[in-house]
């Protein structure tokens, strides 16, 4: 092996060890410290519709989301919090709930100290937190009410609503420069030190370090990761990873998932959100499934069964095998929430679904189990695999159908109550 083969394969070898953070109980959800990174979302219904809210958090949840923030912007929807914690809990949820304050956070807590308990985490925004003389005042009360209820802390500075005094302050320092920086670095700084200036002074106030998570969500990828990594190079708070505005469809789920993964990469981040805007009527547990398979597909975590399949070329020109695949995964992560009691482990199961033979049968050797699908030109059988060895060979109109009860009696072989039996191999 060459020199830069060496290279090559020192640079693949694995993900960066975690940054070290101090780690945070939200609810009993634990967040840095090296426990797994929590995936969570947030609600867009209006929080005082109690109903529609309970209705937005229960899906979140079914799909996996382990926190879910929540806004608090009005009376009203103070009021409704422990309503809504209420509702949930009747439904078996114990998603543990974060406020979203900004402008009058310390007047809702202190005004519905219901909502101060219901909540499992404040999140505060040192931009927005209060201006001039207010600004340390009004982060005190809310600082002191989160001590009262033992509750954490999220400092989230964003580039949308960042202290502009703070900001002001540094551009002029910069000019003054002999040397001055690019106006977005300056930016950046200033992020930056809102963040950690304001988790200093919580714990001026009292509030332990083991109780602070701290974030700086900008929009632009190259941005977030600079920010990121000096944010992580200056403390050792947990850290919540997040795009802001990361935008819709696959502009969304790419930029998300480009500036995330490289942080993951580098051992930065314990829990990650996916910022995406719904498509008009769209779902918003979207958010929770891409940041489930980013964490799973970088190797991190395992939340569902993986489907691989071929991307179809001329020699697939059937859907059978984009239909089985679809089909398949869809059943999967339907079924996930009444399988992680019934079938532990199940989430570790690997299924392909593949259209022709040139990579069918290799993929399906590799799989748990899985199906190479007669290609254009081919004899209509399709030999199925498990555990590396041809298990049967399907024909006729029913492949689609006998394949997926064959996945499922593998499933509850494998994985169900009692001894596990393993598959036997029949023709």
């Amino acid at each position: 092996m060459n020199k830069l083969e060496n290279t090559i394969y020192s640079d693949i070898a694995g993900p960066a060890p975690r940054h070290h953070t101090t780690q945070v109980k939200v609810g009993d959800v634990a967040v840095g410290g090296g426990a797994p990174i929590v995936v969570q979302s947030m609600t867009n219904t209006d929080t005082a519709d109690i109903d529609g809210t309970i209705a937005q958090v229960a899906a979140l949840a079914r799909a996996g989301s382990e926190m879910v923030r929540i806004t608090v912007d009005r009376e009203e929807a103070a009021a409704a919090v422990p309503h809504i914690r209420d509702g949930l809990a009747k439904r078996g949820i114990t998603t543990p709930l974060i406020g979203d304050f900004h402008y009058i956070g310390h007047k809702l807590l202190a005004a519905y100290p219901a909502c101060a308990e219901a909540l499992a985490k404040y999140r505060i925004n040192p931009g927005n937190v209060g201006f001039k003389d207010k600004r340390d005042t009004q982060f005190a009360d809310i600082i002191e009410i989160a001590n009262k209820n033992n509750k954490p802390v999220r400092i989230g500075a964003n580039w949308g609503s960042l202290d502009q005094e703070l900001l002001t302050k540094l551009m002029d320092e910069n000019a003054a420069s002999a040397n001055p920086r690019d106006v977005r670095a300056v930016t950046r700084e200033a992020m930056v030190q809102s963040a950690l200036l304001s988790a200093a002074r919580a714990e001026e106030l009292g509030m332990p370090k083991d109780r602070i998570i701290l974030s700086a969500k900008v929009s632009a990828v190259q941005d977030l990761i600079a920010v990121y990594q000096d944010l992580a190079s200056r403390s050792d708070y947990a850290i919540h990873l997040g795009l802001t505005e990361a935008g819709m469809g696959t502009k969304g789920i790419v930029a998300s998932s480009a500036a995330l993964g490289i942080l993951l990469q580098q051992g930065i981040g314990d829990t990650i959100r996916i910022s995406l805007t719904p498509e008009p009527g769209g779902d918003r547990t979207r958010e929770v499934q891409v940041g489930q398979e980013l964490l799973q597909t970088m190797g991190f975590r395992t939340f569902v069964p993986l489907v691989a399949a071929c991307p179809g070329c001329g020699r697939t020109t059937s859907t059978t095998f984009q239909e089985l695949a679809s089909s398949i995964q869809e059943f999967i992560r339907d079924e996930m929430p009444n399988w992680k009691s019934k079938y532990p482990g199940v989430e570790e199961l690997n299924v392909a679904v593949m259209g022709c033979i040139v990579n069918g049968p290799g993929e399906s050797k590799h799989a748990n189990i899985g199906i190479s699908l007669p290609g254009t030109g081919e004899a209509p059988a399709a030999p199925v695999f498990v555990d590396g060895k041809k298990f049967r060979t399907l024909r006729g109109p029913t492949i689609s159908a006998d394949f997926k009860a064959l996945v499922i009696d593998y499933i509850d072989q494998r994985y169900g109550q009692g001894a596990k039996v393993p598959v036997t191999a029949a023709e």
